[in-house]
């Protein structure tokens, strides 16, 4: 599977966010791993630093094998909350969308 992260211009892209996003996507979507492609995380400050409570936004995107992209978002107070509310909303639903296979 491979994990690809976009930033916006107002989230600094260093070694803590990738680790975190790598640890969440592993965590919650690993059980699909098999199945996924690729996931793309895309994060963003929409208030471009000036603060607020729910201003960092994740974005995830899991691409299945022979199946339309899944995606999920999570709007938090802080970057690493958003992105593991995105991961685990993208778990669920990842969830709802295979098990409509097997029915």
């Amino acid at each position: 599977m491979n994990i690809q992260l976009r930033t916006d211009n107002n989230v600094q892209h260093d070694d803590s966010v990738v680790r975190h996003v790598e640890a969440m996507v592993e965590q919650h979507l690993g059980r699909y791993g098999e199945q996924l492609t690729r996931v793309e995380v895309h994060v963003s400050d929409t208030n471009a630093g000036k603060g607020g409570e729910r201003d960092k936004h994740c974005v995830m995107e899991a691409r299945l094998e022979g199946r339309p992209p899944v995606a999920a978002s999570e709007d938090a107070g802080e970057l690493a909350l958003a992105i593991t509310g995105a991961a685990k909303k993208l778990r669920r639903a990842l969830g709802h969308s295979l098990g409509k296979l097997g029915h």
